[in-house]
């Protein structure tokens, strides 16, 4: 992939300069290295940088990192810079933990690692027909298997690990932009998805959080109501009717308000709160709204999708 902006001037310190130089750090200098599996969003992300402001670099040789990092401290105009550095730079990736070890103590330095499911990755590079950068003589499967071994030791000294199997393009800048914009609130770098779904389908893989609803009356069996979904103003207003849906509503707002906080300093990026009920077209379906609701009144970002609603 064509580099965001011209390499040559990352290379354009000399080698002695780069080697010998005492360099101070500077209030606002920041390298952040992008990392991750193929097909994790890497291109995505570094675009998400460039909009914020960073001066950004795709596929730098790794022996070019610390002469980058050199001019970015040198440079009054580019105290921030992010790069992508991944398994195209073959063997030499080896070499990148002992290099971040270096220009850790020469310029504030954070490494994000982007993954994904093993079924999110075979899908995406199903839909764009392209080759795993590891070649074609092993099937797309095999290459990932291949990929997450060689990249193991590296996320392991990532400082923050993000799944992007749940977000879409857009979503994925969203969250990044909202993890590292300058003077972001705290309750911005959380992205909190609330899911409805039906038991009778199964329990969403990637729940972080699950809630049963079954307890509440069933609209499916009024007949007005059965062809309905709980978006429907007249469903929801007959699962409120009843005394436990308010307090039910009530209950988990104030729950997961106390609780986010505490995910939030513990460096979880995401959340998933799913809520079931039978078929997953009426009682989940209003719930997840409402939370949904009650949560972004409390300043949170919320994703709020039914898993199991009619199409």
């Amino acid at each position: 992939m064509a580099p965001r902006k011209k390499i040559k001037k990352a290379i354009a310190v000399p080698a002695k300069t780069a080697r010998t130089r005492k360099v101070d750090h500077r209030d606002g200098s920041e390298l952040v290295i992008i990392t991750g599996m193929s097909g994790s969003g890497k291109a995505s992300a570094l675009k998400a940088f460039e909009d914020l402001g960073y001066y950004c670099v795709d596929n730098l040789p790794v022996d070019l990192i610390p002469r980058f990092a050199e001019l970015a401290l040198q440079s009054g105009e580019i105290p921030r810079t992010a790069l992508v550095v991944d398994v195209r730079e073959g063997s030499q990736l080896e070499r990148l933990p002992a290099i971040l070890k270096s220009i850790k103590q020469m310029i504030p330095t954070r490494v994000i690692f982007l993954e994904a499911s093993d079924a999110s990755l075979l899908r995406r590079f199903s839909e764009t027909r392209r080759p795993h950068p590891l070649g074609t003589d092993s099937t797309v499967k095999d290459s990932l298997t291949a990929e997450r071994r060689h990249l193991r030791s590296l996320r392991a000294l990532a400082d923050m690990v993000i799944d992007t199997s749940k977000f879409n393009v857009h979503e994925l800048r969203a969250h990044l932009t909202d993890r590292f914009k300058q003077h972001s609130g705290g309750n911005q770098s959380i992205l909190v998805s609330c899911v409805s779904f039906g038991y009778r389908h199964g329990v969403p893989d990637d729940a972080d959080l699950v809630f049963d609803v079954r307890f509440l009356p069933n609209p499916h069996f009024v007949p007005e109501f059965r062809p309905l979904t709980g978006r429907d103003p007249r469903v929801a207003k007959y699962i409120r009717s009843f005394p436990q849906t308010p307090e039910f509503i009530n209950r988990i707002s104030d729950l997961l308000v106390y609780l986010l906080p505490h995910y939030v300093r513990e460096g979880k990026s995401y959340l998933t709160i799913s809520f079931g009920c039978t078929g997953g077209q009426h009682r989940s379906v209003m719930i997840a709204e409402d939370v949904g609701k009650r949560l972004r009144k409390a300043t949170y970002k919320v994703k709020v999708t039914h898993r199991d609603i009619p199409k």
